[in-house]
């Protein structure tokens, strides 16, 4: 047989024998190749291009064209990009060279004449004489008194503070503070330069924190560090509930369950702290 009999398609009626790997990586790639435009790490057929709202203008015609509406192009999804980036950037410029650290989550809503106010206070001295940096939400309540106790032993005083439609304040005994408009920009921070978790008492976001550290922590995300809760009054119930509930139901095991340390003393949260640093080879 010629080679140019070689070239020639099958008949209608011939059995085709089943597609080698080359033969259908060939297909795939001239069938994606005129259908698919690539832009960077997405691609998409021209259809859904258009369904988007992206009528064939090239790259460079977006990037030359006059913007008009200036104030709305700093609400889309592409500035939103470029904020997202700078506070990542920003955030971990500002934070690389913390050294040890714990962050203190707890309510905004705790009052200063509070035992709560009091304790919390006494956390943040605690671990600043142990040689940690605290780092808070940087706002009122629990997260100022914490700020407060590192402040004035001498330790190092951070808050990530968070935009919120209610103007959440720096408070006064932040040392460093990084001001963020996206939660978990903000969240990157606390996990990325904390050595553990101190979780007073507090509501839904001080409960978003302990249970997102135990997720990451409980699918091997980050390192396995201490997650210690402050004060039996008000977390036991919790504990109860995942024990007596969710462990029997099989939706976590002992092991998840054990993640969690519970104590009314801040010098014992702060020895066990610092324990797990010195086990760890963490130095400040």
């Amino acid at each position: 047989m010629s080679d140019t009999d070689a070239r020639k398609p099958a008949d209608a009626g011939q059995a085709a024998g089943p597609p080698t790997r080359g033969s259908h990586a060939a297909a795939k790639a001239k069938a994606a190749s005129p259908r698919t435009v690539r832009r960077g790490r997405v691609s998409m057929r021209p259809e859904t291009s258009e369904r988007l709202g992206r009528h064939g203008r090239t790259e460079d015609e977006k990037l030359l064209a006059t913007t008009r509406d200036r104030e709305a192009f700093l609400d889309t999804d592409t500035w939103r990009v470029l904020r997202i980036q700078s506070e990542f950037v920003e955030g971990f410029e500002a934070l690389a060279g913390v050294g040890r650290a714990v962050a203190v989550f707890g309510s905004a809503r705790t009052p200063e004449d509070s035992p709560q106010y009091g304790k919390a206070r006494v956390v943040g001295e605690e671990l600043a004489k142990a040689g940690f940096a605290v780092i808070t939400g940087g706002g009122p309540g629990a997260m100022e008194a914490a700020n407060r106790g590192a402040h004035e032993a001498g330790g190092l005083s951070i808050g990530c503070n968070i935009e919120l439609p209610h103007e959440q304040h720096v408070n006064p005994y932040v040392d460093l503070s990084v001001e963020f408009h996206y939660f978990f920009a903000r969240k990157t921070m606390f996990v990325k330069y904390a050595d553990a978790f101190v979780i007073l008492p507090g509501g839904f976001g001080t409960l978003d924190e302990l249970f997102e550290a135990l997720t990451l922590i409980q699918t091997g995300k980050i390192r396995n560090f201490p997650v210690v809760l402050m004060g039996h009054a008000y977390w036991d119930g919790l504990l109860a509930w995942i024990r007596d509930v969710q462990l029997p139901a099989g939706a976590v095991t002992q092991a998840d369950v054990d993640l969690l340390t519970v104590t009314d003393d801040p010098a014992e949260a702060a020895r066990i702290i610092a324990a797990y640093a010195e086990a760890s080879g963490i130095t400040g």
